[in-house]
C-alpha cells in the first residue's frame, strides 16, 4: 500500500529508476539490487530533478552533476525503465536548505564530476569522498545531509540506491513504469496536492 501525500506537507521526491544501459546492468549484477541510479526532485511531477550522471546519451564517460528528465535522455529512449518513487515530508527550513544546495551545484556545475573510484569503493565497503566527485547515490544523500536530513548512519560514499528503498518503504508512493508515472499522478489527483501545499 502506497503513502498519501497528505495537503499543506512539503516534500522532497527520491527517484530510484533501473535502465537498460550496460553501467546500469554490471551495477545490479555487482551489487544484486533492482535499482541502479538515485535521482533527488523538488516536485512531485519530477520536473525538476537532478543527479550525477552521464551528460550525453551515447557516452558514459563524460559524467557529473545533470539535470534529468524522465521524458527525454536515458529516460526517454527506454520505455521499460523500472522504477520507484518516495515523497520524504521535510519542514519548510529543510526544503528551503535542499534548495539552496542544489543551488549550489546548479551555479557550479562544471567544477563537479563522477566519483567513478568511489562507485567502486562502494561496492566494497570503501568511502571514496572528494569535495567534487560524487555518485547518484553519494550525491542525493550528501544534499539531504547538508539540509539537516538525516537518513543514514553510515557515510554518504557508501550509500547505494537500494540503501534508500530500505530507509523509505513507508514514503513510497509509486512503484512501476517510468513511463507511466506521471499518468498515475493524474488519476490520483496526486498533482492538485501539491500545488496546494505550494501555495500556503
Amino acid at each position: 500500500m502506497f503513502t498519501k501525500i497528505q495537503e499543506g506537507q512539503r516534500y522532497i521526491y527520491i527517484l530510484l529508476s533501473s535502465t537498460h544501459t550496460v553501467p546500469a546492468r554490471l551495477i545490479r549484477l555487482l551489487t544484486r539490487e533492482p535499482y541502479s541510479h538515485t535521482s533527488l526532485a523538488l516536485d512531485v511531477e519530477l520536473r525538476e530533478m537532478y543527479s550525477f550522471a552521464r551528460k550525453h546519451i551515447y557516452n558514459p564517460f563524460n559524467s557529473g552533476f545533470v539535470d534529468e528528465n524522465i521524458e527525454t535522455g536515458i529516460f526517454g529512449r527506454d520505455k521499460n525503465v523500472q522504477c520507484s518513487v518516495y515523497a520524504i515530508p521535510v519542514t519548510e527550513e529543510q526544503y528551503r536548505r535542499v534548495k539552496k544546495e542544489l543551488q549550489n551545484f546548479i551555479q557550479n556545475r562544471e567544477i563537479y564530476s563522477y566519483n567513478y573510484l568511489g562507485l567502486l569503493g562502494a561496492f566494497v565497503g570503501r568511502n571514496v569522498d572528494s569535495e567534487r566527485n560524487y555518485f547518484c547515490s553519494q550525491f542525493v544523500s550528501y544534499v539531504l545531509n547538508e539540509s539537516g536530513i538525516k537518513l543514514f548512519r553510515k557515510k554518504t560514499g557508501l550509500i547505494r540506491p537500494f540503501d534508500f528503498h530500505i530507509r523509505l518503504k513507508e514514503y513510497q508512493i509509486y512503484k512501476g513504469s517510468l513511463s507511466e508515472y506521471r499518468k498515475y499522478l493524474q488519476q490520483n489527483d496526486m498533482n492538485n496536492l501539491e500545488n496546494y501545499a505550494e501555495a500556503i
